[in-house]
């Protein structure tokens, strides 16, 4: 009979927690990737606004520096999601080590398990075997005496017939 593990639909359901999670991390590493290329494109939009600023009309200058701080609010406001999407992502990875480890856990227990189960299947194999051999030397006993006894009634008749 081959191996059945009792708690595989539980090892099955812990593996496919595992992949969502798996998946779930992924989503936050992306969005925490779109934020800081955000940040990224903000502060090289502030770099082409000063740099505009500098060959602009003098008149511009009330305009330019009201974006440049519509720009820095929007930075810092970037760098606030950025920093939630990240602690989101450290959430998202802690859960998936916790899955991951409650996954070795019954990993290592059905291999134990089954471990325990070919040790069984050894040790029944030998009882059988040994069942066999002791039974196997009984018939070749038997049949040894048989043998033994034919031959002295053989002995018996040459004698009483001689």
């Amino acid at each position: 009979m081959p191996f059945r593990y009792r708690l595989q639909k539980v090892l099955d359901f812990r593996i496919n927690q595992k992949e969502e999670q798996q998946m779930r991390v992924q989503q936050a590493q992306q969005a925490v990737i779109k934020a800081e290329q955000d940040i990224q494109k903000n502060e090289q939009d502030i770099i082409t606004t000063k740099n505009g600023m500098r060959s602009a009309d003098p008149r511009m200058y009330e305009s330019y520096d009201k974006f440049l701080k519509h720009l820095w609010e929007k930075a810092e406001q970037l760098e606030a999601r950025r920093q939630e999407l990240q602690r989101q992502l450290d959430i998202e990875i802690a859960k998936l080590v916790k899955c991951e480890q409650n996954v070795k856990v019954l990993e290592k227990h059905k291999e134990k398990n089954k471990e325990a189960y070919i040790e069984e299947e050894k040790k029944a194999e030998l009882k059988q075997f040994s069942e066999l051999g002791v039974t196997r030397f009984f018939k070749q006993a038997q049949e040894k005496y048989t043998e033994e006894e034919q031959e002295i009634l053989k002995q018996l008749q040459e004698i009483e017939g001689t």
